[in-house]
């Protein structure tokens, strides 16, 4: 009993630092569009880049698009108006707040 209370206090330590190390190096908290982002670049910050699944889709670059249009493009995908099935799994497990992070993100960046 003793010793499952020091691994989950260790871990809880460990994890806390871990949280502090990422607020300092980067000077802001962790927002909640760092995994979303992180999601979307593998895809739409390649130049030229086509999906192919179930056929082939060529992937727009989003960085400059503006944060109305990209809002209204993730939750047009979550609601099923737009059909992408890659998207529409994407889309639909973002929060408002993170479509809007997301979106904020792209628009301040060039193309």
């Amino acid at each position: 009993m003793k010793l499952s209370r020091i691994l989950l206090l260790a871990t809880a330590t460990t994890m806390s630092f871990a949280a502090a190390a990422q607020e300092k190096k980067t000077g802001a908290p962790a927002s909640a569009a760092e995994a979303p982002v992180s999601t979307c670049i593998g895809c739409h910050s390649i130049p030229g880049y086509q999906a192919s699944f179930p056929q082939v889709y060529r992937v727009p670059k989003i960085g400059g698009q503006s944060q109305q249009y990209i809002e209204a493009a993730l939750k047009a995908y979550r609601q099923g108006d737009r059909k992408h099935p890659t998207m529409v799994g994407v889309a639909k497990g973002l929060t408002d707040d993170e479509i809007a992070s997301v979106a904020a993100y792209y628009a301040q960046r060039g193309r």
